[in-house]
C-alpha cells in the first residue's frame, strides 16, 4: 500500500469528520470563521491519529487472532465436507 492509498484513507476520515464538526457548530448557532477553523483543525488531527494508527498496524503486520481462527475453521469445514 503506497502513499496514495494512505492519503486517500486520511481524506476519507478527515472530510466527513470536518462535515460533522462543522454541522455541530452550525446547529449550536455559532457560525464564525474561528469555529469552522477549529472544526477543521480537530478533523485533521483526529484523521491523522486514525491514519497513523492504521499505518502502524499495517507496518507491524500484526496478526488478527479472530481472523486466523475463522480461516482455520473454514478450512476444517471445507475438508470435512469433501468425501
Amino acid at each position: 500500500m503506497g502513499a496514495t492509498f494512505w492519503m486517500k484513507r486520511y481524506l476519507q476520515a478527515a472530510v466527513p469528520l470536518f462535515a460533522i464538526l462543522a454541522a455541530v457548530e452550525w446547529v449550536k448557532g455559532s457560525t464564525t470563521r474561528e469555529d469552522y477553523v477549529s472544526a477543521a483543525v480537530w478533523a485533521l488531527a483526529a484523521a491523522g491519529i486514525f491514519t497513523y494508527a492504521a499505518w502502524r498496524r499495517y507496518r507491524s503486520a500484526k496478526a488478527c487472532g479472530m481472523c486466523d481462527d475463522l480461516a482455520a475453521a473454514r478450512n476444517a469445514s471445507a475438508k470435512a465436507k469433501k468425501p
